[in-house]
């Protein structure tokens, strides 16, 4: 094959994926000039893109890129579990008509969320694999998740905290946006929503600090520090946050992605107690450290806004960090002991009672290492 064959096949190659990335709808929407000029009067909103509250680097060097191919061709020890992980499956009308709020954590950070009537679903992440290609992407640990999308129904409120494949999901938002009656979403993630045929009327977007309320629930969304963007370009086009969640009786927060910072406490200071914060604590590694806690972390943010039980999110689903598939658990288990502090650990489906001091605490993955 000569020189000139084989660059017209790398540049068709080049061409097809720039291509697929611009027209697939997998990538999101963009934003119009109108929206634009509205997030500059954000305080979030830098320089033509939204910004952390402290300076968060994640430029990666050639050097660092260099230990970061090197480990992922390496691989760590028990990086997956050998076997697909148990799930309970999740039956809906009892948690429906139940007095008792719970959440019910699905994997990662998706959790099915039950309170004052409502059900809410939070980053329902509940496709095969956290990928724009999810034939090629890293599976899933259990061969689906607790409920699939075809089987939710009335969905009264989705959060969502940023646009990652991880948390907000092309295939699970086509299977949900017509069950769903309102998609609260940070600055700029409606755009995308738009696009996969989500009504506009059905989407609000909110800042840090703005609140919204829906059938007496307050909702506020709160800071967070990471980043955002899908495709080739588009990098923290769209805001990223943390949710508070207040009714009548309880208090819950749900972190979204974050590295550790300032803003917890501040949280804290002016939504706190809450009955449960789901937090939080896998995918972490020094070279990102800014933008995802260690479990230690992930426990101390807990305690800076004033939780009373703990509940991890952000593992158990996928490998995304060079790490084992139980380290986030076991060590935020073991930080969370040390504090004296009340962690929940639900097998995947298995419900959280909100507001209640009886939480599960069976270390389910351990005969799964």
């Amino acid at each position: 094959m000569g020189v000139g064959v084989t660059l017209s096949l790398l540049a068709a190659g080049v061409l097809g994926a720039v291509s697929f990335v611009s027209c697939h709808p997998v990538f999101g929407g963009k934003r119009g000039k109108e929206q634009t000029l509205s997030y500059q009067q954000s305080p979030a909103y830098g320089v033509g893109k939204f910004v952390n509250l402290i300076p968060t680097s994640m430029g990666m060097n050639w050097d660092t890129t260099k230990t970061l191919l090197r480990d992922y061709v390496r691989g760590v020890p028990k990086q997956r579990p050998a076997e697909p992980l148990p799930v309970r499956p999740v039956v809906l009308d009892p948690l429906k008509g139940s007095r008792q709020p719970r959440a019910v954590w699905l994997g990662h950070s998706a959790v099915l969320m039950e309170m004052e009537g409502m059900r809410m679903l939070l980053d329902p992440m509940l496709g095969r694999a956290p990928s724009p290609v999810p034939a090629v992407g890293g599976k899933r640990y259990s061969k689906q998740p607790p409920i699939q999308a075809e089987q939710l129904d009335d969905i009264d409120v989705v959060l969502i905290s940023h646009d990652h494949y991880d948390h907000l999901d092309y295939g699970t938002i086509r299977q949900l946006k017509d069950k769903v009656k309102r998609f609260i979403v940070p600055l700029g993630v409606g755009s995308h929503l738009e696009r996969w045929g989500v009504a506009s009327e059905r989407i609000e977007e909110l800042d840090w600090w703005q609140e919204t309320s829906y059938e007496g629930l307050r909702l506020a969304c709160t800071p967070a520090r990471h980043f955002s963007g899908r495709g080739l370009t588009g990098r923290d086009r769209t805001l990223w946050c943390s949710w508070v969640i207040t009714g009548e009786e309880h208090n819950v927060f749900f972190s979204g992605d974050s590295g550790y910072g300032g803003h917890f406490q501040q949280i804290g200071e002016r939504y706190g107690p809450f009955d449960l914060a789901m937090m939080e604590c896998g995918q972490y590694d020094e070279r990102w450290a800014g933008i995802h806690m260690s479990p230690e972390e992930t426990v101390r943010a807990y305690m800076d806004v004033r939780g009373r039980v703990l509940l991890p999110i952000h593992w158990g689903a996928f490998t995304l960090a060079m790490h084992s598939w139980t380290d986030p658990i076991e060590r935020s288990t073991r930080a969370a002991r040390a504090a004296g502090a009340t962690i929940a650990t639900p097998a995947l489906g298995e419900p959280v009672a909100i507001g209640s001091a009886e939480v599960p605490a069976a270390a389910w993955w351990q005969p799964l290492r």
